[in-house]
């Protein structure tokens, strides 16, 4: 292991022995040793980006070159890189968490181990599923995500955790068995190559590069089941239409902080599982079926965007908003060209800052009022302008405002779905792809419908008649308007907002490279998808194996 792979290890390693930790501390210490473990999650997320060769952003970097082998028979190895790509989701889920640990402060009073704990344990688990080069490795932390997320919501949400802590495990868990088996089965396809054909073929071998070769090599139909495959599982986490009725109860019972990781982080490993498989694993397929995958992306967008339109409830409200963004992500990612690819990437970051923060401002106002309703709340802005200004921010941010970050992944992945497969129209200025003007047309509407049911929450939230519970008097360790400790939170979720919103090169610039590998494998680039008469594709004949051999060679 290199000394540089050392600091993805740490990131690891260090929170998963601080969650260990707390369960053997006092329930006084708990939040101390959960805070000092974000802090040097910060600071190893940091010295990442200094060490990383931003020139050279589409290489795996700062890994095991060859991995650690755990099961060598199977081909199963501890391997582990990033590209620019896993880094930046990474640093956003390393900023998120001492702020949770932060802003849980006055909303946990009891069981703290328990919930401090889990806290810390999901951020390894969601670190490993970015640094993952290994097959195994990726499921078994994705997979870890679940039981974490459970016991916060089940434990620490509101009157129907119970109810919800379980549908979200269901859904997300089933979805992910079915992806696993897609998985395999380009594994075993994988077994059955002619050595020959590349190196890691006919050999039990779970490095996602191979297996991403070996699934370029199956036809059609094959790549058609993999990739339905592997969407069932991961369109669950997105979560794309219509696998979606998990999230708004998820969202609306969690406590503060699990919703923020959930919109921050954890929707985002559907979107990245879907970038770093579905995408490059099955082109052909892809191409096939984009146009299904795109109609539920719209279908979601719009028929969320109605739903909230008529909530009552602000955090079921926020929740369902998701559903609408999120479907701007998955549009980005199936136009297949550099600026939908750009802009759901760009997306990806922007939407867990954004959403995270409007559910930080939902919670200090749950925490003061023990109400999400609108029929109970109104005008707050008389009574906490500080915390109306941050809220109109954030508002602002997820409605797309011109300036801020929102408007600029959304932007972009509308641009690239309206030039996707649009070259032969005149002016249009269209690249490859299989989507088009219709596509973004149709998703544009979504745009109008988030503006109208967001302000419409502004406007009856914030600046509308105000209203406070029936019998309401203030008491408690908070005051009226936001302490420093949660204005605090609100700043530093609000300054890359803005810098984001302004200056969004100083990611899109170094997504280019790994993105474009993606690109290749469409534009017939890349050496796995190139003609008959290179030797990189002459042998793709599956060779012909008993049972009785398989079982022989994996277990030799």
């Amino acid at each position: 292991m290199g000394v540089l792979a050392v600091i993805l290890w740490s990131l690891i390693l260090i929170p998963a022995a601080a969650s260990v930790l707390i369960a053997m501390r006092t329930e006084k210490s708990a939040q101390t040793v959960a805070m000092i473990s974000s802090l040097i999650g910060v600071v190893l997320a940091l010295v990442a980006a200094a060490q990383f060769d931003w020139s050279n952003s589409g290489a795996m970097q700062l890994g095991t070159e060859s991995g650690i082998p755990l099961i060598p028979a199977l081909g199963v190895t501890l391997s582990t890189g990033v590209d620019a790509i896993a880094l930046w989701l990474i640093i956003l889920a390393a900023f998120l968490q001492p702020l949770m640990v932060w802003g849980s402060s006055t909303a946990i009073n009891e069981n703290k181990r328990s919930y401090y704990g889990w806290l810390t344990a999901l951020f390894p688990a969601m670190v490993g599923v970015f640094v993952a080069r290994d097959l195994i490795f990726f499921y078994a932390c994705f997979e870890l995500t679940l039981v974490p997320m459970y016991v916060l919501i089940s434990s620490f949400g509101s009157t129907n955790r119970k109810k919800a802590a379980t549908k979200f495990f269901l859904y997300t868990f089933t979805g992910s068995i079915i992806a696993l088996a897609g998985l395999v089965y380009v594994a075993v396809f994988n077994l059955n190559l002619d050595p020959a054909t590349f190196a890691g073929a006919g050999e039990w071998n779970f490095d996602i590069a191979v297996l991403q070769q070996a699934a370029q090599a199956m036809p059609l139909g094959q790549q058609g089941l993999v990739l339905f495959a592997m969407m069932a599982g991961f369109a669950v986490k997105v979560p794309l239409f219509p696998v979606h009725t998990w999230l708004p109860l998820a969202h609306t019972e969690a406590p503060t902080a699990g919703s923020v990781i959930l919109a921050g982080v954890l929707l985002k490993l559907g979107t990245y599982a879907i970038l770093r498989f579905v995408v490059p694993f099955a082109p052909d397929a892809v191409l096939e079926w984009a146009w299904l995958i795109a109609v539920f992306a719209i279908v979601g967008i719009v028929y969320a965007g109605l739903i909230c339109w008529v909530q009552r409830d602000v955090k079921k409200l926020v929740a369902y908003s998701s559903v609408s963004h999120l479907g701007f992500c998955i549009l980005g990612l199936f136009a297949l060209n550099m600026t939908g690819l750009q802009g759901s990437v760009l997306y990806m970051i922007n939407h867990g800052l954004s959403t995270g923060a409007l559910f930080f401002c939902i919670g200090m106002m749950y925490e003061r009022y023990h109400t999400r309703s609108f029929n109970d709340l109104g005008g707050l802005a008389r009574k906490m302008p500080i915390w109306a200004f941050f809220m109109g921010f954030f508002t602002m941010a997820s409605v797309g405002l011109p300036g801020l970050n929102g408007f600029v992944s959304e932007f972009l992945c509308l641009i690239g779905t309206f030039q996707s497969g649009a070259d032969g129209i005149d002016g249009i200025g269209g690249t490859f792809g299989p989507l088009g003007p219709w596509y973004a047309a149709i998703a544009g509407s979504g745009m109008i419908v988030a503006a109208i049911y967001l302000l419409f929450m502004m406007g009856k939230l914030v600046f509308g008649p105000f209203r406070e519970p029936d019998g309401y008097e203030h008491h408690g360790p908070l005051p009226e308007d936001l302490s420093p400790r949660e204005i605090g939170i609100c700043v530093a979720l609000a300054v890359p907002c803005l810098v984001l919103g302004l200056y969004p090169k100083l990611i899109t610039d170094s997504l280019e490279a790994p993105l474009q590998q993606t690109i290749d494998i469409y534009t017939g680039e890349d050496p796995a998808l190139a003609d008959a008469n290179n030797p990189m594709t002459v042998a793709l004949v599956p060779v012909d194996r008993t049972p009785s051999v398989l079982f022989e060679e994996a277990t030799r």
